[in-house]
């Protein structure tokens, strides 16, 4: 029997994470895992004042994500492949950067003791804009709670992100710049990605029988 593949899509605020999770789902015959940032209930604050409400929004997250991840995973992982719209580690991109002294140390060790008991992707595929582009479509979904987000901050994070995942060693990483790129409306740009994904996935251990080639 072949190994199930876990793949979870990264990238910052507005890229276009969730989107593509449920644009692959048929192509790699999966099950879907998604966060549930929405139920925070200290993220509209954190927004206005990431100063003051960056400690408790990201303990928050840590604890939900926590909450969700080793059970879920390794039950689907049992039956299906899983793509899911985030990765655990994505914890201490948004905790360096917002929370600092014996608060930050009190996170990480916390976060460390609760990582070991998180299953690994199979491989990571971080999508990645530049900052004007991810305002752009930030303002398009136009998420009540996202509407104080400043330009600076989503800079700060795109500068995170590129830092983790170019030294990120605990999965595969599949870069994809979205910059030019429309998957949800041209067809040609959604496919480019998922053979890229598909390419990746099948230079590695894993059998191309795993997926359905008519699919998608």
């Amino acid at each position: 029997m072949p190994k199930h593949v876990y793949i979870a899509i990264e990238g910052v605020i507005g890229v276009g994470k969730t989107t593509l999770t449920r644009l692959a789902q048929n192509e790699f015959r999966a099950e879907i895992l998604l966060e549930v940032f929405e139920e925070n209930p200290f993220l509209a604050r954190f927004y206005q004042d990431r100063k003051r409400y960056a400690f408790q929004t990201q303990i928050f997250f840590l604890l939900s994500r926590y909450q969700q991840q080793p059970q879920v995973i390794p039950a689907v992982l049992a039956r299906s492949n899983l793509i899911s719209d985030y990765t655990f580690d994505k914890n201490m991109i948004f905790a360096r950067l917002n929370i600092e002294g014996d608060e930050l140390a009190m996170y990480e060790r916390v976060h460390q003791i609760i990582a070991t008991k998180i299953p690994t992707p199979d491989l990571v595929v971080y999508l990645r804009a530049d900052t004007d582009v991810l305002m752009e479509r930030i303002a398009l979904r136009d998420r009540p709670y996202e509407r104080a987000i400043e330009r600076e901050y989503i800079a700060a994070l795109c500068e995170a992100y590129d830092d983790f995942f170019t030294r990120y060693t605990a999965a595969p990483v599949l870069t994809i710049d979205t910059n030019g790129l429309d998957f949800v409306r041209r067809a040609e740009d959604l496919r480019a990605i998922l053979n890229r994904i598909r390419a990746r996935l099948e230079l590695g251990t894993f059998q191309k029988s795993l997926f359905n080639e008519d699919a998608g």
